[in-house]
């Protein structure tokens, strides 16, 4: 993974935090992607995470309910096959919590585009000698 973000001195805790967010993303998108997720990060003004995959995409009409507790779109899916419905809850708590958001952006392709945005203040990016997308 690429690092996308330090704190300055706020300590290790938050920065497993932000890990978290960057995995529950990572391991959504895979989880719904048909073949492609793509990640792009940038810096100006504000860390822009954006985090996108070419599955079947969330209706405009759910897209702040995919931010809750224990939310599963896909009725099929159980705890065990598809998780408990808290990764996107806990990436908004997170996100929020440093001072940024999480949308869902429509971009006119199918599937899902996650965009994190958060104050540079809060979260600086660094790239990894591996160039591969870390929060730390």
């Amino acid at each position: 993974m690429r690092s996308i973000g330090r704190l300055g001195r706020a300590g290790v805790g938050i920065a497993e935090q932000l890990r978290r967010v960057v995995r529950n993303l990572l391991d959504n998108a895979v989880r719904h992607a048909t073949r492609t997720v793509a990640v792009r990060l940038s810096e100006d003004p504000r860390v822009e995470l954006v985090v996108a995959d070419d599955g079947a995409g969330i209706p405009a009409g759910q897209r702040d309910v995919v931010f809750e507790r224990f939310t599963r779109l896909d009725d099929a899916r159980s705890a065990a096959s598809g998780g408990a419905g808290l990764g996107l809850a806990i990436v908004r708590e997170v996100v929020r919590n440093h001072g940024g958001d999480v949308t869902i952006r429509d971009d006119g392709s199918s599937g899902a585009t996650f965009v994190v945005a958060c104050p540079e203040r809060r979260c600086t990016i660094h790239t990894a000698p591996n160039h591969e997308p870390v929060l730390s």
